[in-house]
């Protein structure tokens, strides 16, 4: 595919008392203390983190943690494990040792490896601050833009793939869309800690407004779209726009698309999940980018 101008596009336009009751001799009294968690500890959170890797991720990125509650068992811990006490430690953060009955109790992920952390809410970033950190190196920006993505393995796997292709942010919409949880957290792998993430209300409007203030240029994947991944030109600066699961773009977000994507496809099954389609591209482009 040839392209005129390429590289930069030109812009377009410019708690208190607590009452005393004696204690019930029953049944509940039994329940062995130590397995018991306050009432907030079980209410599901978005501020948490679940798994070794990514409480470790978050306590090497400086992210702010409350606390963090480990499974106590005998013996030696492991090795990731043992960083986390470590890097607790020394950022002075309360451990609670409990028993697996109450992480799993806490857990949303069900496979929390025996580690739970409290964080500070996920804070987002704004677009404006992301470009400004890529210029300000001299360099051209390359962001994903996940149109209402709604599964968060798929979202958790496409910030893997961002941080490991080099991408310099994704953004997301604030309604109909999975935000970062910690399921998300989770299946990122740690990656989350390092991915800027920018949260917008109209994602057609924000591609609109990348082209016309900030040169963009914006490939859209889709199934029907004319230029293979591999023959497109990725120079510049860029956005790239990966579908919902099932539905794929909206028809608003693709008439904002410079160039409509496709994977040619080989086999019986007439699409990729969400986040191979991302990585596939994602990577093609970071050739692209190169040459």
């Amino acid at each position: 595919m040839n392209r005129d101008n390429r590289g930069k596009r030109e812009p377009r336009d410019n708690r208190g008392r607590r009452d005393y009751r004696p204690a019930r001799n029953d049944n509940r009294n039994r329940e062995n203390r130590e397995t018991r968690i306050p009432e907030e500890e079980k209410t599901p959170s978005a501020d948490r983190l679940e798994g070794r890797n990514s409480v470790l991720e978050a306590l090497k990125a400086g992210r702010e943690i409350n606390k963090i509650w480990v499974l106590d068992t005998a013996g030696k811990p492991d090795p990731i494990l043992s960083r986390i006490l470590d890097g607790a430690q020394k950022k002075k953060i309360p451990v609670v040792r409990t028993k697996r009955e109450a992480l799993d109790r806490m857990s949303e992920t069900h496979n929390h490896q025996g580690v739970i952390a409290a964080v500070a809410s996920h804070e987002y970033v704004s677009i404006d601050d992301m470009i400004a950190k890529v210029t300000g190196e001299g360099r051209y920006p390359f962001f994903v833009v996940l149109d209402e993505l709604k599964d968060a393995y798929n979202l958790g796997s496409i910030l893997r793939i961002a941080d490991a292709a080099g991408v310099d942010g994704v953004i997301i919409p604030k309604h109909r869309s999975i935000g970062l949880d910690s399921v998300v957290a989770k299946a990122s792998a740690g990656a989350i800690e390092y991915v800027p993430v920018a949260r917008v209300t109209n994602i057609a409007a924000t591609l609109r407004e990348l082209k016309e203030k900030h040169g963009f240029w914006v490939f859209g994947t889709d199934a029907e779209g004319q230029t293979d991944y591999d023959k497109a030109d990725y120079k510049g600066s860029i956005a790239i726009v990966i579908g919902s699961e099932g539905e794929g773009m909206r028809e608003i977000v693709r008439k904002e698309c410079d160039f409509l994507l496709s994977i040619p496809m080989a086999g019986n099954v007439n699409s990729l999940n969400a986040a191979v389609a991302a990585g596939v591209v994602i990577y093609e482009a970071v050739k692209g980018r190169r040459g």
